[in-house]
């Protein structure tokens, strides 16, 4: 019996493996969707409904990955398409409703992180896929792409950061943790009035009659502490990319850029 030739090996190592990202997605979207249904009962029965609403939400989110694949005619790697999700799972149920954010002070920090670095990675490939159209005339260079990548993910870090703001100002929530601090330093309270910062040990706060005993900071440190997890993953991702573009296709950033499905 005649060996088949490499090249049609290759391509049906090729389908293998996708086949076996297919069933991998399939089955962490099952098993995702029962335990998120499960919560929800369990929320119904007690009567949360600001849960409720949370887990509803999570259900309508898991759908993105699918409407950006039809939208806009692209063919997400499977391990995205699994990171994604348990992204938006390990952020609402895990994070808001099991109050992850309060058992693992780190929880936001990672989840910060992996958006950092997945939003370089849709940034990446946007900007990729461009570059490599026919209908669009440019040709940028690989450290140019992961430029933009890079700018893309903090844009979008910014944007999320504005929102946490707006819903703590208008709604009352407190998605911008806040911080104590046990040292500052100001030039507000500089009694001679000048641009001298005056170095602070908090020992004692008062408040409404009540004693703390360090400085409450409301979100500030926080909000710049998830800037630079986020600047962190789209560093990672950005650097990653770029051996991507010089080695066309090859190396782990492989497994998280989308691409334009084949006609």
């Amino acid at each position: 019996m005649k060996r088949k030739p490499r090249r049609i090996k290759r391509t049906e190592d090729r389908n293998v493996s996708g086949n076996n990202d297919s069933k991998a997605v399939t089955a962490v979207y099952i098993i995702l969707r029962v335990l998120v249904a499960a919560v929800l009962v369990v929320q119904i029965t007690n009567r949360n409904w600001d849960n409720v609403f949370v887990c509803i939400l999570t259900l309508l989110l898991f759908m993105i990955p699918s409407l950006l694949e039809k939208k806009m005619n692209v063919e997400l790697p499977g391990l995205l398409e699994i990171i994604i999700v348990c992204f938006i799972f390990a952020a609402e149920i895990l994070g808001e409703i099991q109050a992850y954010y309060v058992i693992f002070p780190r929880w936001d920090d990672m989840l910060h992180t992996i958006n950092g670095f997945l939003a370089a990675a849709i940034g990446f490939s946007l900007i990729d896929i461009l570059n490599r159209s026919d209908k669009v005339h440019v040709d940028l260079s690989p450290k140019f792409v992961a430029l933009v990548a890079f700018c893309f993910s903090m844009t979008v870090g910014v944007l999320w950061e504005f929102f946490e703001f707006s819903m703590d100002y208008w709604t009352g929530t407190d998605m911008q943790k806040d911080t104590w601090i046990h040292v500052f330093n100001s030039v507000a309270i500089n009694t001679d009035g000048a641009n001298v910062p005056v170095h602070v040990a908090v020992k004692d706060v008062q408040v409404n009659g009540y004693h703390w005993k360090a400085y409450l900071d409301i979100g500030l440190y926080d909000t710049m502490h998830d800037l630079f997890v986020n600047f962190i993953g789209a560093v990672v991702f950005s650097v990653f990319g770029l051996f991507y573009i010089k080695n066309r296709g090859k190396g782990i950033a492989a497994e998280f850029i989308p691409v334009l499905k084949k006609k």
